[in-house]
This record gives structure tokens, C-alpha cells and sequence, in this order.
């Protein structure tokens, strides 16, 4: 089972780990674009006006700029520490134990912009960047990343992929053809049972469903396993569109 998930815009500063090293993050093979992203995302910053154009920052966010330009030397963490708000929240890998923080780390994956899919405990710089951007220098993220992406994810092999990412971020790297794909929308119903999305609680119940499955730890392979762990749990889910789950709440 592979989950993946979206990014947060928001970010806990610092940390304690070496500088970034691409060699080392999950999906090895997507090295040279990471390469290319974090060269032209240090380079934009070298032009502090031009970066506040490009990112679309506030004057008040102009401090980003050069969290972007010391990229390649700033301290790293664990890219499931690294990321907060209000999926990560719910999540809180800070207060997992031993055990639950380890299957994290093996099924987990993050969608970053500016790496790719990153392992949870992958160790990863504090940075500004959103799936959207169009970055000078190399081509627009979605035709950078989307290939080699759902690529690197057929490599990979999962049996079963758990898709919690937005779709901005989907756009990055679609999983393969053949591979048996749940892709969650959360929604509450409303008059006559009918299904309406939701977009608060939408991160909060991605990030307390995936808590739940890295406590539990069940083996799940198909889409239909899910379910049946799902029901098993109390939690309500079920098919909705084709390849997706709607998950009732």
C-alpha cells in the first residue's frame, strides 16, 4: 500500500538535519528534475523583486525569498515534520510511536513542488513554492513533473495507492494505469443523502484517516480491502465516481 499526500503551504522552520541531498529522497529517479527545480528556484531568488512577482508575495512575505536562496545549505527535517496546517495537524507524526512512525515512513509519500514525491521521513529544507508556479527557466511544473512522476510510481509497484493529494497536485504525477487507485474526495451528505464536498474539514479528515492507518497497520492491497478496514473502523467510506471513495463526514 502507498499513500500519498499533498504538501501545506505552511512550514516549521529550522531543523537539525544535514543540507539537502537529492540522492537520498525516495524516487531516485526523479533526481534530474529536482535538480532543475531547486537550481531555478534558487536562481529567481536571486532577483528579490522578480521572486515576489513570480511566488506572488506579499510584502510581508518577502522573507520567503531567501528561505528559496539558501535551499541548498539550510537544515533539514523529516518532510512529515517539516509540513503543518491542518492535515498535518490531525496527523501529528510528532506523537506516533516508534512502530507507527516507521510504517509511516514506508507507505507514506508527500507531493512536493519543488522535489517531487518525497518519503515522510525524508529530510527536506523549509521552501516556498506551489504546484501552480510557473518557475523562469524550466518548463511549467505539471509538463516538468507529470511523466517522470507517474513513471517513478510504476517502478515502484504499489499494489494499492491511497490518493489523498489535491488535484493540483494529482496533476503532477498521475499513478499509472493498472495500478488499483483510490483517490478520496471527503464529503458530508446533505438533503436526500446526496454527497457535497467539503473543504476545512476535507484536510482534517485526510490527516486523521491517515493517523488511524498508521496506528492500525492494516495490510491492505486493493481498493476493496480499504473498505472493508474502513467499515471494520466505523469509518464511513464507499464508492463514489470511478476510481475514487467518498469518504462520509
Amino acid at each position: 500500500m502507498l499513500i500519498l499526500l499533498p504538501p501545506s503551504e505552511t512550514k516549521r522552520p529550522g531543523g537539525d538535519g544535514p543540507p539537502l541531498r537529492l540522492d537520498a529522497l525516495a524516487l531516485p529517479a526523479l533526481r534530474p528534475e529536482r535538480a532543475a527545480v531547486v537550481e531555478a528556484l534558487v536562481e529567481l531568488s536571486s532577483d528579490e523583486d522578480a521572486a515576489a512577482r513570480v511566488l506572488r508575495l506579499s510584502a510581508r512575505q518577502r522573507g520567503e525569498i531567501a528561505v528559496n536562496a539558501a535551499l541548498l545549505e539550510s537544515p533539514t527535517m523529516p518532510a512529515v515534520d517539516r509540513y503543518t496546517g491542518v492535515l498535518f495537524d490531525a496527523l501529528g507524526a510528532h506523537t506516533l510511536d516508534a512502530a507507527s512512525r516507521r510504517w509511516l515512513g514506508e507507505h507514506v509519500l508527500i507531493h512536493s513542488a519543488p522535489f517531487g514525491p518525497v518519503g515522510a521521513d525524508d529530510l527536506i529544507p523549509a521552501y516556498r513554492l506551489a504546484a501552480g508556479t510557473a518557475l523562469p527557466g524550466v518548463p511549467p511544473l505539471r509538463r516538468l513533473w507529470a511523466a517522470p512522476v507517474t513513471a517513478a510510481l510504476s517502478a515502484a509497484s504499489p499494489r494499492f495507492v491511497l490518493d489523498l493529494r489535491s488535484e493540483a497536485y494529482v496533476a503532477l504525477g498521475p499513478v499509472p494505469a493498472g495500478i488499483d487507485t483510490a483517490y478520496v474526495r471527503v464529503v458530508t451528505e446533505g438533503d436526500g443523502g446526496a454527497a457535497r464536498a467539503l473543504n476545512h474539514f476535507n484536510k482534517h479528515a485526510k490527516g486523521d484517516l491517515v493517523r488511524a492507518l498508521t496506528t492500525e497497520r492494516p495490510r491492505l492491497t486493493s481498493t476493496d480491502g480499504f473498505l472493508d478496514w474502513a467499515a471494520r473502523a466505523g469509518r464511513t467510506a464507499r464508492r463514489g465516481r470511478p476510481g475514487e471513495i467518498d469518504l462520509v463526514v
